[in-house]
């Protein structure tokens, strides 16, 4: 892959990936309700979903998946009712007045399980999948097409990792700001359930 070709992947990579979107509204909602480092977590689970698409990209299982009209329901269907489960655990939290996030020390389980969310948020929608098996083969040029295709997500998935981070680190900083608000934690379970409920719709309908 020659430099000029590289730069036009990556400037629109950074589009794609600052562009609105059901990833980056979740990571947004999820940092100003549980702080920048659980966004950063999850980031890192997103970003991981994306080398998974890759993968498949590579093998041609994007495409078996692309040419089964039941596989594609079935992945929207799993990825919905996910989605939707953790929409009513987000609910429950808020009807209690609990926080469902991390503590202020942390923990390696819940730091692994938000991880997870985010890996099965992009792995589970085939919308995801769908966009790299179209977008990723525009920029492969002569060489080993598989070697480029895993170069080319690779490269997705950290520059979003950044720019994730960057989105978590700056919602983090707004959360420590209003923090002291009454009732702001339950308020944002409850925006966090409207969220994940909006994204789990948009995916069954699409």
């Amino acid at each position: 892959m020659d430099a000029t070709t590289f730069a036009y992947f990556l400037t629109a990579s950074v589009l794609l990936t600052l562009a609105p979107g059901p990833d980056i509204l979740y990571l947004l909602t999820k940092s100003l309700s549980d702080g920048a480092k659980a966004g950063i977590i999850l980031a890192c689970g997103l970003a991981s979903g994306i080398v998974f698409h890759t993968t498949l990209v590579m093998i041609g299982v994007a495409a078996l998946i692309k040419s089964s009209a039941a596989a594609l329901t079935l992945l929207k269907v799993f990825g919905a009712a996910y989605l939707l489960m953790l929409a009513v655990g987000a609910f429950k939290a808020a009807r209690v007045g609990k926080k469902i996030s991390m503590t202020r020390s942390g923990s390696k389980q819940s730091s692994a399980a938000l991880y997870r969310r985010g890996v099965l948020m992009n792995v589970l929608n085939p919308k995801v999948l769908l966009f790299f098996l179209a977008f990723l083969p525009q920029f492969v040029g002569t060489g080993d097409v598989r070697l480029t295709i895993i170069f080319l997500g690779v490269t997705f998935a950290l520059q979003a990792l950044i720019i994730f981070s960057g989105v978590a680190i700056c919602a983090g900083r707004v959360r420590n700001l209003i923090l002291r608000r009454k009732n702001f934690g339950r308020l944002m379970n409850f925006v966090e359930a409207a969220v994940l409920t909006i994204i789990a719709a948009g995916l069954i309908l699409s």
